[in-house]
């Protein structure tokens, strides 16, 4: 049975999480990181020297961190056409928008989440949040221009393109309340939040 190590409520073990119900997975989830700590320990940076969350640890000692990978490998491993698109070129515009969550949706989030989650009140950057907003809404926009050209952000059909911003959706709809109508986005926010595995690895567990 695969392990990964990491709190249910960082993103980027949501990321693994949902990959791995979708493709349904037997699969044991370790805690650690934020409250738990030990990500720093010894034994942890022997398996991920960066000292963050997740990394994903199979029967046979094989090891490998990095959110976007972990579900991408796992995708194809067990040929989980849930999940990677058979058409090259579709699986590469699923990719892309993988790693435009890292490089532009989840940067402009951040200091919203960490701002509103995880700052006390009386400690807040709220220009820094507003800012955050602002560019988060830019980002969502973007989105939101895609899916009024397919149903899905990599093509007509759920991917694994669809995972990681599908969780920053999330956060955003918590965290922005006051933010313009996206037809295009909520449309396809409600077609990911009915999936179950959505529902169980991310819907269900609180921002802290």
């Amino acid at each position: 049975m695969i392990k990964i190590w990491g709190r249910n409520t960082s993103s980027n073990v949501q990321k693994v999480m949902w990959a791995v119900a979708e493709i349904g997975l037997p699969h044991e989830r370790i805690d650690i990181g934020g409250p738990f700590g030990k990500n720093h320990e010894p034994a942890y940076l022997a398996m991920n020297p960066n000292g963050l969350v997740p990394t994903l640890e199979e029967e046979d000692g094989f090891l490998l961190w990095e959110s976007n990978t972990i579900v991408r490998y796992l995708a194809a491993k067990h040929k989980a056409s849930v999940l990677e698109p058979a058409d090259l070129q579709i699986r590469a515009l699923a990719s892309k928008w993988m790693d435009w969550q890292l490089s532009v949706a989840g940067p402009a989030l951040t200091p919203v989440f960490w701002g509103l989650i995880r700052t006390p009140p009386e400690k807040r950057n709220h220009a820094e949040i507003e800012e955050g907003k602002r560019r988060s809404t830019a980002a969502m926009t973007i989105i939101d221009e895609q899916l009024g050209k397919t149903t899905y952000l990599a093509g007509d059909a759920f991917s694994y393109g669809d995972i990681p911003l599908g969780i920053m959706a999330y956060r955003y709809r918590q965290l922005v309340p006051d933010r313009p109508p996206l037809r295009n986005f909520e449309r396809w926010y409600a077609a990911i939040s009915a999936r179950a595995a959505f529902a169980a690895q991310v819907a269900s567990v609180p921002l802290t």
